[in-house]
């Protein structure tokens, strides 16, 4: 079998990816997180891919504290650039693909259109910044990658519908913000969309998110009306709720909508609505 060495592995999409290839008759995923695998060190990286000889190295791990990454910065920079870095330098050295995770926050939000593959980063905060140097690394050092840039991700993990579902049992309203928009995603479309690009030479960068879009507050009452929850959700501004939020605030793109350019122009895999994705999800999860 085929084998697939999957970092983050504790993680939303480490689950999902695990999920897709679960009952496989042709790919084995070896599971590392930080326990099994340091990806800021190039020579536990070496040895680990030496040692499996893989046929596919998938980058699930992150660090996704975006206001922690404000302060942590070269902790973030070490794991969101110098690890996938390390997992390229490996990857080509022992002929593996690497499939590598980035984020919507490599933009600056001040779009209104959705941002393709080819329009400019610009991120502002360090998150993005260290993701990006992250994807730089990747195109550097890797010969046969996917870089996919996500959104707005949940699935097996913490993550806003949790959260929102979890306030929900003590809170008869919440305050969410309604001027920041994306597309909710699960973790299990992109999953599926890793998938389908895996065992292809289709290489290159995309977007994968769910199709359509949103923003948080609205997320939020759409999550509520799917699990049967009463709890109002009021709407305040960006800037609102962090003149009550506490420590250091990250900026967050007011406009993250990507568009799945290259997925469109390349192939034929399509995801599914957010809506759809939402509704099975919390189906599935929540009730």
């Amino acid at each position: 079998m085929k084998k697939i060495i999957v970092t983050g592995c504790n993680g939303q999409l480490g689950h999902a990816v695990n999920k897709i290839y679960e009952n496989s008759r042709e790919y084995e995923c070896v599971n590392t997180d930080v326990a099994q695998l340091d990806i800021t060190d190039i020579d536990d990286v070496n040895r680990l891919v030496g040692d499996i000889r893989p046929y596919a190295i998938i980058n699930c791990a992150a660090h996704t504290n975006v206001n922690g990454c404000e302060t942590d910065i070269d902790n973030a920079y070490r794991i969101n650039a110098i690890g996938p870095r390390n997992l390229s330098i490996a990857a080509s050295k022992y002929g593996a693909k690497l499939v590598h995770i980035s984020t919507d926050y490599v933009f600056d939000g001040n779009s209104n259109i959705p941002y393709t593959e080819f329009d400019t980063p610009n991120p502002q905060a360090v998150y993005g910044k260290t993701k990006l140097a992250g994807e730089n690394f990747v195109k550097e050092f890797a010969k046969e990658y996917f870089i996919v840039r996500t959104a707005w991700l949940y699935g097996d993990g913490k993550n806003f519908v949790k959260t929102m579902l979890g306030l929900s049992q003590n809170h008869d309203k919440v305050t969410v913000v309604g001027d920041q928009f994306g597309s909710p995603t699960s973790a299990d479309e992109l999953a599926k969309a890793i998938a389908y690009l895996l065992p292809t030479d289709n290489y290159g960068l995309f977007h994968g998110t769910c199709e359509g879009s949103t923003n948080w507050a609205d997320f939020a009452r759409e999550i509520y009306k799917l699990a049967g929850k009463s709890t109002a959700v009021e709407t305040v501004t960006t800037q609102q709720y962090n003149k009550n939020a506490s420590g250091v605030i990250a900026p967050r793109p007011a406009y993250s909508i990507l568009d799945n350019y290259m997925f469109r122009l390349t192939t034929d895999f399509m995801f599914a609505q957010w809506e759809k994705a939402i509704a099975e999800y919390i189906n599935d999860n929540c009730i």
